[in-house]
């Protein structure tokens, strides 16, 4: 669906075939064509109310897509730590202190501090609840014991 056509027409709303040519003013709106006609009206009115619309599976396959995406960059990202990096990142994932992540990899907390603050900096975390994300998203909390 798209707000933009040519202008001599001026509709509200146009709803072109994705493969059609001339889509290149964007749209604000995807529906599929084996949607419920009911998502039809609800896409048309939302956008031409001024606002966005995608059919429920439409956005199934963006959240997909999206949460692919960011669990590729995840690992990339860690790709950058050194293993202890990522053993002390564990710790933050699972609701550690520096001192119980100390005391579970045999470290001084001094040396934990420095290792967390070396992975805020490479994964560019703004915190530790970040990092946490990450480590999740990178499947390394199940190595870290609570």
């Amino acid at each position: 669906m798209s707000a933009g056509c040519p202008r001599r027409h001026r509709p509200d709303v146009v709803l072109p075939d994705i493969r059609m040519p001339g889509l290149e003013e964007g749209a604000d709106g995807f529906l599929l064509k084996a949607d419920d006609p009911r998502e039809l009206l609800n896409g048309v009115r939302a956008v031409g109310a001024g606002g966005a619309y995608l059919s429920p599976r439409v956005a199934g396959r963006v959240v997909a897509g999206m949460r692919a995406h960011r669990a590729a960059h995840s690992h990339r990202s860690l790709e950058r730590l050194t293993e202890r990096e990522r053993e002390v990142l564990a710790g933050p994932g699972t609701g550690l202190s520096n001192a119980e992540i100390a005391s579970w990899l045999h470290l001084v907390e001094g040396t934990v501090k420095a290792h967390v603050s070396a992975v805020l900096a490479k994964l560019g975390a703004r915190n530790r609840v970040e990092a946490a994300i990450s480590a999740y998203e990178a499947g390394l909390l199940p190595r870290f014991p609570r």
